[in-house]
């Protein structure tokens, strides 16, 4: 019985050896895999974020960490990402008029497709059933990929339209605006009435966003935390809802295209995706950015998007292969904007860089552009003149504070004016001839500046927080204001 008991106890010791080694097997085969991805990535063309290095799979759960409400003039850190092979597709995508089967994206595509209104609940479903499949090759490999990491909590957005006679919103009953005036007595310009006022939830207090957009049928998107909200600019009410909160922390741009009702969105994960508001259906998911996408803007079926890592992408919308050309810049781009004509872009960055682009959209990191123009402060507020070519407006930021027309040709300013505050956002308006401009601290407000001597002419005081952003009518009559404090206004300018 000793003989057979000690030989029964050999085997077991045996057979608990090999498990043993089976599960080094798996966590050594894991880690080989992570090396060679690391030896790929950094043969890549493109930069590689800095460690620890965050998966897509894990940037939907984790979001983004890093990219907080940064103050205007400092530097951003550059977000974590994974390196994108492209693939071609079999089909062509044009907005408006693509219906697209459901299908699942196939691995290591550039491009994801989905037609449900939930957004993202099919790569939702692929990630999850990814992570269940690692988490059985065993505790040691699970602990390795998904380390210790702060979440940042998603907030749900809404937009409310303000009854003034029966508002409990805090700030609409308090006497506010008699407030402002008995604190500033200096005004000497008309001071007007918004046509609307609307309560927001989930806008983040960014500079470095642009999450406003007014389309030619005049609908008005504006991003709320990890949602699209559509606003029916006709009606003052809320018509749509968009939602990415499984797929992304936030979304950090909206653009419309020129015509038509498909929607750009840029997300916190370095996604660009087309959306089709009237049939509800995301019509494609362009790849490919590291990090967040600040900036979106359109120059007929190219769309151009710039993100934190300093990278502007030319996404050709009709084609499967829709990356067709990179501009690159040092630091984070926050300011993107086609001229009206098309042939030129403008870009900003956080290191005070005003960048001008020939119309290339195969350029290549090689490519030079026009001109570079050195700003005091970072350039985020930004927009050319409609009705006279080469001429663009730059607002300044805080060290900076002043309104700059600038002749590009030259680099040199043909006026300044100075407004004694940081110009979060800009636009022209063609009818007046006069620019208006959203400015934050000390008074929060929306000014309005006659053109060529940008003296002050109007002004809007209903905000209590910077105007981070500010939107223009497709009648060019009323502009749209959104601001830090979480109020949002329409206003007639004509």
């Amino acid at each position: 019985m000793t003989a057979e008991y000690s030989l029964l106890w050999i085997h077991k010791e045996v057979d608990m050896t090999e498990r043993r080694s089976t599960v080094v097997n798996v966590v050594n085969t894991t880690y080989s895999n992570f090396t060679s991805n690391l030896a790929k990535r950094r043969s890549a063309e493109v930069p590689v974020a800095s460690s620890p290095m965050t998966t897509r799979w894990r940037q939907s759960q984790a979001g983004d960490v890093t990219a907080r409400c940064f103050g205007e003039d400092q530097s951003t850190t550059d977000l974590p990402g994974t390196v994108l092979k492209m693939t071609p597709d079999k089909e062509t995508v044009t907005p408006g008029s693509y219906k697209e089967p459901l299908k699942t994206p196939n691995k290591g595509s550039s491009e994801t497709n989905n037609s449900a209104l939930q957004f993202g609940k099919a790569p939702y479903a692929l990630e999850r059933g990814w992570k269940d499949k690692v988490a059985s090759k065993g505790p040691k490999c699970l602990n390795q990929l998904f380390s210790t990491q702060n979440v940042a909590q998603q907030v749900n957005g809404s937009m409310q339209l303000c009854e003034r006679s029966q508002c409990t919103w805090k700030g609409c009953s308090d006497g506010v605006r008699d407030k402002y005036f008995q604190r500033f007595g200096d005004i000497n310009y008309s001071i007007l009435q918004p046509e609307a006022k609307i309560h927001l939830t989930g806008l983040r207090n960014d500079y470095y966003l642009n999450i406003l957009d007014w389309n030619c049928q005049n609908l008005v998107a504006i991003a709320l935390g990890s949602s699209v909200y559509i606003w029916n600019g006709d009606y003052h009410n809320r018509i749509e809802n968009i939602y990415l909160s499984l797929t992304c922390n936030y979304i950090s741009s909206v653009s419309w295209i020129k015509e038509g009702n498909c929607l750009a969105v840029g997300t916190s994960e370095g996604e660009v995706q087309l959306w089709d508001v009237v049939t509800k259906k995301r019509l494609r998911n362009m790849l490919g950015h590291l990090s967040v996408v600040g900036a979106l803007s359109w120059n007929h079926y190219i769309l151009s998007s710039g993100s934190r890592l300093g990278r502007v992408y030319h996404h050709d919308v009709r084609v499967a292969q829709h990356h067709v050309g990179t501009l690159q810049h040092k630091q984070a781009v926050c300011g993107l904007k086609w001229a009206p004509g098309g042939k030129l872009l403008s870009s900003g960055c956080s290191d005070g860089l005003l960048t001008i682009w020939p119309h290339d959209p195969g350029a290549h990191t090689q490519g030079h552009p026009l001109k570079v123009i050195h700003r005091p402060t970072a350039v985020k507020a930004i927009d050319w003149c409609p009705w006279q070519t080469e001429v663009l407006a730059v607002g300044g930021g805080m060290k900076d504070g002043c309104l700059h027309i600038l002749d590009i040709n030259t680099g040199q300013s043909i006026q300044t004016s100075s407004t004694n505050s940081q110009i979060c956002s800009l636009t022209w308006l063609p009818k007046t001839k006069e620019i208006a401009t959203g400015q934050g601290s000390p008074k929060n407000d929306v000014t309005m500046w006659t053109c060529p001597s940008l003296a002050r002419s109007r002004g809007f005081f209903d905000h209590q927080g910077r105007v981070l952003h500010l939107a223009l009518s497709p009648d060019q009559t009323r502009v749209f204001s959104a601001a830090a404090d979480g109020t949002a206004c329409i206003w007639n300018c004509c």
